[in-house]
């Protein structure tokens, strides 16, 4: 099975039809049918390391001032609760605990799978991300959980390469700052040919701006360390800027299922939704 770090953006593209989104569906439509997917999302962002090991997720929303609609977005995939013993074999020595009641589907986990796998018929177990271990630490680990491919496992990044809501502009739809722009070309260039030195891009000069909280970042060094370990070069699935603060770059790996690797495109997404009453 391949890999795949998705920039996930605002909920809205939950409910679009867009350039990102497209490039979602594509890349569920390209792969080969996954035994289960695991996610690595942003939002389950926490102090251990654990999976999701219920029979059926609940779907979260977690996040505030959006449109009914998106609450009323349900992705009734089934859970795989064996899976959660492997990817604690996986881990090891690293201790990974199974959750089998608190946490399900966080948006993003949903909002890419509704278009990734529209049909929610692919098992889908989230791990969290650890929020007391340093970048190193979620590199290797997702160098380790590259050998679930041989058991039919897709593994997921959900987040952003940049993600700074406190600098969102909401009339700049699909534009970015220099600082944006300048950390997510040098992320692209690290990802494409070095993909094993993805932890190294917190000592960039713009990293401090682009994740000033590093949750949107991290998911991204699971996909690079999987790349890594595995000795393939991942892709530009599509790429993008969102707000001025928000890169929408979208990487996989073993897939060959590029999409659209031009930046720039515009992307109908929630402009009418003050920063201060969301949460992306």
């Amino acid at each position: 099975m391949p890999a795949a770090f998705l920039g996930h953006g605002t909920p809205m593209n939950a409910l679009e039809r867009n350039r990102y989104s497209n490039a979602w569906h594509a890349f569920g439509a390209s792969v080969p049918r996954p035994r289960a997917v695991l996610v690595v999302s942003a939002h389950w962002f926490v102090n251990t390391t654990a999976v999701t090991a219920m029979a059926r997720p609940k779907t979260i929303h977690d996040f505030f001032g959006f449109p009914q609609a998106l609450f009323d977005v349900q992705y009734p995939a089934p859970g795989l609760p064996e899976l959660a013993e492997e990817v604690a074999d996986a881990a090891s020595p690293d201790f990974v605990g199974a959750d089998r009641d608190v946490w399900g589907l966080d948006h993003g986990a949903w909002s890419v799978l509704v278009h990734a796998f529209p049909d929610a018929d692919v098992p889908v177990v989230q791990l969290s991300i650890n929020a007391q271990k340093p970048p190193e630490y979620h590199l290797a680990l997702g160098a380790k959980l590259a050998k679930l491919r041989d058991s039919g496992v897709l593994l997921l990044g959900s987040g952003n390469v940049v993600h700074n809501l406190r600098a969102i502009d909401w009339r700049n739809t699909d534009g970015a700052f220099d600082w944006n722009r300048r950390f997510d070309e040098h992320a692209r260039q690290v990802m494409l040919e070095r993909p094993g030195d993805a932890a190294a891009l917190v000592a960039h000069r713009d990293y401090a701006m682009s994740a000033p909280t590093p949750e949107h970042f991290l998911p991204l060094l699971y996909v690079a360390g999987f790349a890594a370990a595995t000795d393939e070069t991942p892709e530009v699935l599509v790429d993008g800027y969102a707000f001025g603060s928000l890169s929408m770059a979208c990487y996989g790996v073993g897939c060959g299922c590029a999409s659209d690797a031009g930046g720039g495109g515009s992307a109908p997404l929630a402009t009418d939704v003050p920063p201060e009453e969301s949460n992306i």
